[in-house]
């Protein structure tokens, strides 16, 4: 049986994201060969600052999102967060930084660095950790290269990919794939040929039964329920 594919959208400096990492690798864990998944970005913080201190300008601006973060975090115990988050550093734009791993992800597919190691979704990880619980400004392209460098990635060769203009063209499909599925929320799952979806902050639970039921009940043999 082929592998369930499921489309993963994100955006880096999303806290939601951050704190469902967790429930992604279970699911890899637990389901291995039987799930594969697409990863995608969405610019839901595309526009960072802007977008915070208009929305949030009502409710106390940044520190009143800054607050939000941190409510939202103390109901859990496995992620971390600078209690100066979001006001200490405000990234500009998660763009910057998907880009970035974009570059990494085609070092993958060129076969330049070995896609076993999954050093993409440790990029993804690296980001995310670096500004959630150090205040790194993951926007600036200085501290990309200082995580890359962490993880033993050749800097002249992720320049390459951006350079050449290939790791736009993904982000550019990316945003077309935003649009085609109308996602909004990050992070957002979309399995079964875009049938099902998942958005949001969904427990781990209802993730995995929605692939359970996909496996015990393939497309070609639909349970009536």
């Amino acid at each position: 049986m082929e592998p369930i594919q499921i489309s993963y959208f994100s955006d880096v400096l999303c806290v939601w994201a951050y704190i469902a990492q967790i429930r992604l690798d279970e699911l890899t864990t637990v389901f291995q060969n039987q799930v594969a998944i697409e990863y995608h970005f969405v610019p839901v913080f595309g526009n960072a600052r802007e977008k915070l201190e208009s929305r949030w300008r009502e409710k106390g601006g940044l520190k009143g999102y800054s607050n939000h973060v941190l409510e939202a975090v103390q109901k859990f115990d496995h992620i971390a967060v600078d209690p100066d988050i979001w006001t200490g550093v405000t990234p500009p734009s998660s763009t910057s930084c998907h880009l970035f791993l974009y570059s990494i992800q085609l070092l993958e597919t060129k076969g330049v660095i070995p896609k076993s190691e999954k050093i993409f979704e440790k990029a993804v990880w690296s980001c995310r950790e670096a500004f959630f619980t150090k205040l790194a400004n993951i926007s600036d392209r200085a501290v990309q290269f200082a995580l890359a460098e962490e993880l033993g990635l050749p800097i002249a060769a992720l320049e390459q990919q951006i350079d050449s203009g290939e790791a736009y063209a993904l982000l550019s499909k990316d945003l077309e794939l935003v649009k085609e599925h109308a996602v909004t929320v990050s992070p957002t799952l979309i399995f079964n040929e875009g049938r099902q979806r998942l958005n949001g902050n969904v427990g781990y639970r209802v993730i995995e039964a929605n692939i359970r039921e996909l496996l015990h009940n393939p497309p070609e043999e639909q349970s009536w329920c």
